[in-house]
């Protein structure tokens, strides 16, 4: 195998390998570069690389050592930041159920209880499409990411759809769920498409026929997250039977059932690695699993009331939690420890998310205000207030300089710092 070209990872920060083979076929390896710092000895790393990648010459040396420096760049950065509301968008007629992203930022869709998706244009605010067909709410959607041309939706009208993102075709309607669909996932190829219902079930589908490959039976209850590991090989689904399972995604059968805790679950996530997962629970805690042998590695404690969402930030070593306590924790993920308590909000918090780099928190609670935190100091950095009712979604896109809210006012808004402000409106002004 000949090595053709590096391709660069942000975030989590990683090296890609692609290589040539002797067929012609490209092939490609990533190194994990997880516990990447400013403070780390880059000649060091790089000779580290090169002892275990024999086919990275020595020649290639400055070149790998030029693109650590970009990766830590690009750590360092949106460290001082203020975020100012760009637009207020009146999204749908009815409010609100959930929106999402695509990879770039460029692209957004809002689902809502008038039973359509629409994909907005995040610098000018246009509506682009508006995805229509469903019989009753549009709870659920995604974008294929990182390929962004697909998107699907789940609505309580117990189907999901897969659209064209750029015609807003409707490609194929998936049937056979009994009840309401509440969850879905796209595997990170952009293969397979995974929906949770609240009929107990599961679904694995495939993306470009539409057919469904397998049914995942073993919860007793509603299943209400849902979600792919980074190799797309696995699922995890999380229900209101107070258990988790993983399952293998070739098979369709249960690897393991995660039991432990005394309430229903409300969220659970993979870590990067895939190494590990964690489930959030009615009963106030999160448990940390080992993904290989299913069993429950730390139980965080410490809030007062249900933990509502939990989240790793990009490389896995962070845990931070919301719950309706009106609190959010961060913790550690390998000591277990509590490193930082959240206090500000004055009403449940049901969000939380980290920014890419790692370096922020962002909470959306029933106060009507999305909040800005340190994740090193639990510092409150800033409060996004405007919304007039609660806000139940808040995401960051994919460099971190772009935030979206979404809120039961029946508005999402666009909030971006100094730099992208000032890049978005002279971006209008060129296409005006």
């Amino acid at each position: 195998m000949k090595l053709k070209r590096f391709l660069l990872r942000y975030y989590p920060p990683g090296i890609i390998l692609e290589y040539l083979k002797s067929n012609g076929e490209i092939e490609t390896k990533s190194i994990d570069l997880l516990n990447l710092t400013p403070e780390t000895d880059v000649d060091v790393l790089v000779n580290q690389i090169l002892f275990e990648e024999p086919t990275i010459s020595e020649a290639r040396k400055p070149q790998l050592k030029k693109l650590i420096f970009k990766l830590i760049e690009k750590l360092e950065s949106n460290q001082e930041q203020e975020f100012d509301e760009f637009k207020v968008l009146k999204a749908h007629i009815l409010p609100l159920t959930n929106c999402a992203f695509n990879k770039n930022g460029d692209k957004f869709i809002t689902g809502s209880y008038d039973r359509t998706c629409k994909v907005w244009d995040t610098i000018t605010g246009r509506e682009l499409l508006s995805l229509e067909g469903h019989k009753n709410v549009v709870y659920t959607m995604a974008f294929n990411v990182p390929f962004g041309d697909k998107i699907v939706t789940g609505s309580f009208d117990r189907t999901a759809k897969l659209w064209d993102s750029n015609t807003g075709d409707c490609l194929h309607t998936l049937t056979g769920h009994t009840m309401e669909i509440v969850c879905l996932a796209f595997d990170p190829n952009g293969y397979l498409l995974a929906t949770g219902s609240m009929d107990g079930t599961a679904k694995i589908w495939d993306v470009e026929s539409g057919q469904e490959i397998y049914t995942l039976k073993g919860h007793t209850a509603e299943i209400v997250s849902l979600q792919f590991n980074s190799d797309g090989d696995l699922v995890l689904t999380g229900s209101f039977d107070n258990t988790a399972i993983i399952w293998d995604v070739n098979t369709g059968e249960a690897i393991h059932t995660l039991s432990g805790h005394t309430a229903e679950l409300s969220c659970t996530q993979f870590d990067f690695t895939g190494e590990y997962c964690v489930t959030g629970s009615i009963d106030q805690t999160c448990k940390l699993w080992d993904v290989g042998t299913g069993n429950c590695i730390e139980t965080f404690r410490g809030h007062e009331d249900e933990v509502l969402d939990a989240c790793f930030n990009s490389t896995g070593n962070k845990l931070a939690t919301a719950s309706g306590d009106g609190t959010a924790r961060i913790y550690n993920v390998f000591t277990g420890s509590c490193t930082q308590i959240l206090h500000g909000h004055t009403q449940e918090i049901s969000k939380i998310c980290f920014n890419p780099q790692g370096t922020k928190v962002l909470t959306a609670s029933g106060d009507q205000t999305c909040k800005l935190w340190s994740a090193e100091s639990g510092e409150e950095l800033q409060t996004l207030e405007g919304h007039e009712d609660e806000i139940f979604s808040c995401a960051f896109n994919y460099e971190g300089d772009t935030i979206i809210t979404g809120s039961k006012d029946n508005t999402c808004r666009i909030w971006k710092d100094e730099p992208s402000m000032m890049k978005a409106r002279a971006a209008v002004e060129e296409g005006s």
